[in-house]
């Protein structure tokens, strides 16, 4: 439930959580009441409700605030989530509003685009490599994973993966851990993880070139966007937006 508490600034906007504590005859023996500060979620609410824009991303469709109250909807939570949208939607925008809504926020954002890399420089990027892994390997070089430590990465085309690489990353996925290349230990990493694809998934899983058991674990939070055909009406604020940029060159 939501209420309000006195702070030395004013009222603050909080949500409870209250939790009864029983024993192992299942009796009642304590509780547990937890609240957090919902200042910054209201204020991206009333931002919904009123305007065109959400965090930069442009749109008062419908579905396009379905969106924006989904992200809000799991700002508390580190669950993975799968982007699936055509070429030039704005997926990045959308990962860049997830990140910002979420308790990483205050962490690295990191991005990397899956399909410009090939398969032995992406690993690389990735996952990093120790000296000598491969002819160019002159020193240890750590990864995007390393270095978004506790914070957010966005895997863009992340179809693009090669089968084998796969399953390095569903061991991040699972245990939160992985190999660097040219090394035989594990590492382990606290990293939330947002992929998106401009593909067909469920035909690519058909053709057996992504592997169900990734899908399955990448989709936990599945999000679409619309297509601007979708959304017509979205077209005039989109050209106000960006005569009003464009005008300040």
């Amino acid at each position: 439930m939501e209420s309000t508490l006195q702070g030395k600034n004013g009222i603050i906007p909080i949500k409870l959580n209250a939790a009864v504590l029983k024993n192992d005859q299942d009796e009642p023996i304590g509780g547990v009441v937890s609240f957090r500060d919902i200042t910054f979620n209201n204020k991206i609410q009333n931002q919904i409700n009123s305007s065109s824009q959400f965090l930069g991303i442009i749109g008062k469709n419908k579905k396009m605030r379905e969106i924006f109250n989904l992200i809000m909807e799991i700002s508390e939570s580190n669950a993975t989530v799968f982007i699936k949208s055509e070429t030039g939607t704005g997926k990045e925008l959308v990962a860049e509003a997830i990140y910002k809504t979420s308790q990483r926020k205050n962490k690295k954002f990191v991005k990397i685009n899956c399909s410009v890399l090939q398969p032995t420089l992406l690993a690389s990027e990735l996952f990093g490599h120790s000296k000598g892994a491969f002819t160019d390997a002159v020193k240890d070089r750590i990864g995007r994973f390393e270095y978004a430590e506790g914070g957010t990465i966005f895997l863009d085309e992340i179809s693009e993966i090669s089968y084998d690489m796969q399953s390095q990353l569903l061991r991040i996925l699972q245990e939160g851990t992985f190999e660097r290349l040219g090394e035989s230990f594990a590492r382990k990493v606290n990293v939330r993880i947002i992929a998106a694809t401009n593909k067909n998934v469920e035909e690519l899983m058909n053709q057996g070139k992504i592997r169900d058991d990734l899908y399955y674990r990448l989709n936990v939070v599945p999000l679409e966007i619309p297509p601007l055909r979708e959304r017509k009406e979205d077209i005039p604020l989109l050209i106000n937006h960006f005569i009003k940029e464009f005008s300040l060159l």
